[in-house]
């Protein structure tokens, strides 16, 4: 789509359970002359929904949702898509975070706490280079990373951490994340034995004193 003057027009979708913030940044980005909001949502049924419909070039999208997270939108969008920009947008911007963005093929990383300049530059850069990770506290992120001797746990189990700490058994894990029960049985025994545990309740402990849980934890 182009604007009367030929410049191409950036479709953009916005996902965030909270009305008002969606709102806030539509106005955002509706006073740039060629960004315009084609869907918003506030799940991730209703995303994953208005994608297929609409399909945008870019998706704005939280990472907290009733139904799950944005990561798993992003990579719902990024196995069907190369070219579609990913943004996540959170106030959770803890290193695990940054990296399971990065990993599940977001193309830039934004805190809450931005100017909503920085929101719509991150759009920006998403359409024009979906694959490239843009993220300013990345560095610093690696940095921290190649220093800390921290138990190394994979994407899913830090998933399954997280649904952990949230209180759900092992049912309710399994369909949370569409796998079978032994599956979430077993990804919890690795949890465990990675951070030397025995139970839920000391590897929680574990994890909140080495900081990997900061998705859950108050800011």
């Amino acid at each position: 789509m182009t604007g009367t003057d030929n410049t191409t027009i950036i479709r953009v979708m916005l996902v965030d359970d909270h009305e008002l913030i969606r709102h806030g940044l539509a106005r955002a980005f509706e006073r740039e002359p060629v960004m315009e909001i084609v869907a918003q949502a506030g799940s991730v049924v209703q995303a994953l929904a208005a994608w297929e419909e609409h399909r945008p070039d870019v998706v704005v999208t939280d990472l907290q949702l009733p139904d799950g997270t944005g990561f798993d939108i992003i990579r719902a969008v990024r196995q069907q898509s190369e070219t579609t920009g990913l943004v996540m947008l959170t106030m959770h911007s803890g290193d695990e975070q940054i990296f399971t963005a990065m990993e599940a093929g977001a193309s830039a990383f934004v805190g809450k706490d931005a100017p909503s300049g920085d929101v719509v530059g991150a759009a920006r850069h998403a359409h024009v280079s979906p694959r490239t990770f843009m993220c300013t506290g990345l560095a610093a992120a690696m940095l921290r990373r190649a220093s800390d001797d921290r138990p190394r746990l994979s994407e899913r189990e830090q998933e399954v951490l997280e649904l952990l700490a949230d209180g759900l058994g092992t049912g309710a894990i399994a369909g949370k994340l569409y796998m079978s029960e032994s599956t979430a049985k077993t990804h919890i025994a690795r949890i465990y034995q990675k951070l030397g545990a025995t139970n839920r309740a000391q590897a929680l402990v574990t994890a909140m004193r080495l900081g990997m849980l900061s998705a859950v934890q108050p800011h």
